[in-house]
């Protein structure tokens, strides 16, 4: 069975969570939460604004264990995105999955993360809209899709898009 690790830390977008999370385990793959949170539980935040449920992380990002997962998702939300962006251990995890060529999946404000960790320069990415001029300025070439898929890196815009988004993760995964 494979493993998709999902990482974030609070005030992520829950829908980016919670339903990419139900949908991979309807298809028969086993998730793991990681935060870089100081604590497991960790709050999520529904279209940006009003609190959402809490959830238990499984681990934290210092224990993390990339040899582990076949694949890593990183949920929006803009304080999120922001969040983890600035966030050592978490760029650690990530730059050890790509470049491990594993799949990355990055949903909604999460590719500001692939700013700051320098992956996104000369890749084609999808985005929340806002982030176009961010992604273009760090050297990524913008799409509007509901999912592109640049070699390992697979980016969706907002939550209208997670099954499309499920199923890219999917079959990058098959």
């Amino acid at each position: 069975m494979k493993t998709i690790a999902f990482l974030l830390h609070n005030n992520f977008e829950q829908a980016e969570y919670e339903e990419v999370n139900n949908q991979l385990k309807d298809k028969g793959y086993k998730t793991l939460l990681i935060t870089t949170n100081n604590e497991k539980e960790v709050q999520a935040m529904q279209q940006d604004v009003k609190k959402g449920d809490t959830f238990t992380a499984d681990i934290f990002a210092e224990d993390a264990d990339v040899s582990e997962y076949d694949a890593l998702v990183l949920p929006g939300g803009t304080v999120n995105a922001d969040t983890i962006r600035g966030n050592q251990k978490a760029h650690a995890i990530i730059h050890a999955i790509n470049d491990a060529a594993k799949p990355l999946a990055v949903i909604c404000h999460a590719p500001w993360i692939l700013i700051n960790t320098g992956i996104a320069k000369g890749k084609t990415l999808t985005a929340y809209p806002t982030l176009q001029t961010d992604l273009e300025n760090a050297g990524a070439h913008y799409v509007d899709k509901t999912v592109q898929t640049d070699g390992n890196l697979i980016t969706s815009r907002n939550p209208d898009d997670i099954t499309n988004f499920v199923d890219a993760i999917d079959k990058a995964l098959s």
